[in-house]
């Protein structure tokens, strides 16, 4: 039996600044959009491993009011959980984020004490992102 994970849930406030980060800055490519009860959602995927899948979507799609509501307070805050990305080119992906629009530099790649080389940055929606050297 072999198991793998599928796809990540990313909360984004703004599914168009979202996508265009994650496609123009990450390289990621749009695999689906849906849209469904005022809400949509976008799957993207690494070209190089379209099997694991992203998908942004608004923290108020699919449920209640007061927990759409909740998940808005944590995104706003940046509180959700981090998200690690992993490249074969950190400084030129790192150049590339940085200069995305709505993005924010948390960390300039640097060599860490357990052994990797990364940085840190935030997507337009707050979101932390790690990206650390393959």
């Amino acid at each position: 039996m072999t198991t793998t994970l599928a796809l990540v849930h990313i909360y984004v406030d703004d599914t168009a600044a979202g996508t265009a980060f994650y496609r123009d800055a990450l390289g990621l490519v749009v695999q689906n959009e849906v849209e469904n009860g005022g809400f949509h959602w976008i799957t993207l995927a690494s070209p190089a491993d379209p099997s694991l899948q992203i998908v942004l979507s608004e923290p108020q799609a699919g449920r209640s009011k007061e927990d759409g509501e909740a998940l808005a307070t944590l995104l706003a805050k940046g509180e959700l959980s981090p998200v690690q990305f992993r490249t074969d080119d950190l400084a030129e992906l790192f150049d590339k984020i940085a200069a995305a629009p709505g993005a924010e530099v948390v960390q300039e790649p640097t060599d860490q004490f357990w052994g990797v080389r990364d940085a840190a940055v935030r997507d337009p929606a707050g979101n932390l992102l790690r990206i650390q050297q393959a």
